[in-house]
């Protein structure tokens, strides 16, 4: 018996480069949108949940017009956070971004993630299909969690806009990660969010 969780990162913001909190979803953000749809149409999902920010609950209207059998939830635990801050064994080459950050704004994200972990990377008793709509961090986070890695790598597995990451729980077992920010289902031309390019 396996719980199979199905991370997505929404596809790419418009106007994200220009500071742009939140919005709509840019025209190849929606074409992402479609293909990870397609990817995922043959899974036979039992829940499925989005951050309630637009740029994810778009993408999550795009995949349901593919996956009609799926209603997604809005969840507060999928909002984009900052899962941790600035620690001793934080790398240096981190520390500039982690300064930045408020105190109280990473205890919020770093309890958010505990109670989003809580919530999903649980073991079932039986097979379950869980898909989730969120955001980088986030996914990195949940990642960083089944590795058991320090609290500051999720800033070190990035997603890439649309990607896929597989993770499986089973009853007794350790979380085993499956796959992490698959992009086959992407063309090379519409492989973006990653801090260098991805043409392959």
């Amino acid at each position: 018996m396996a719980h199979l969780l199905y991370l997505v990162r929404h596809g790419e913001q418009l106007d994200a480069e220009h500071g742009v909190e939140d919005g709509r979803l840019s025209g190849r953000g929606v074409r992402q949108a479609h293909a990870i749809a397609q990817r995922l149409s043959g899974v036979d999902f039992d829940h499925a949940w989005t951050s309630p920010l637009q740029r994810a609950t778009e993408t999550a209207a795009i995949m349901g017009e593919r996956l009609p059998a799926v209603e997604f939830e809005r969840s507060s635990l999928l909002l984009d956070c900052i899962p941790s801050g600035l620690e001793p064994d934080t790398p240096v080459g981190f520390h500039r971004f982690l300064e930045s950050v408020r105190p109280a704004e990473a205890e919020a994200g770093a309890a958010q993630m505990h109670d989003a972990a809580e919530h999903w990377l649980r073991p079932s008793r039986g097979d379950l299909n869980e898909l989730l709509i969120t955001h980088n961090f986030v996914i990195g986070w949940f990642v960083r969690e089944v590795m058991q890695s320090p609290s500051w790598q999720w800033m070190g597995l990035n997603q890439a806009n649309c990607g896929l990451t597989i993770i499986r729980r089973r009853s007794g077992k350790p979380p085993q990660l499956v796959v992490h920010n698959d992009l086959g289902h992407l063309p090379p031309e519409d492989r973006t969010g990653l801090p260098i390019p991805q043409p392959y």
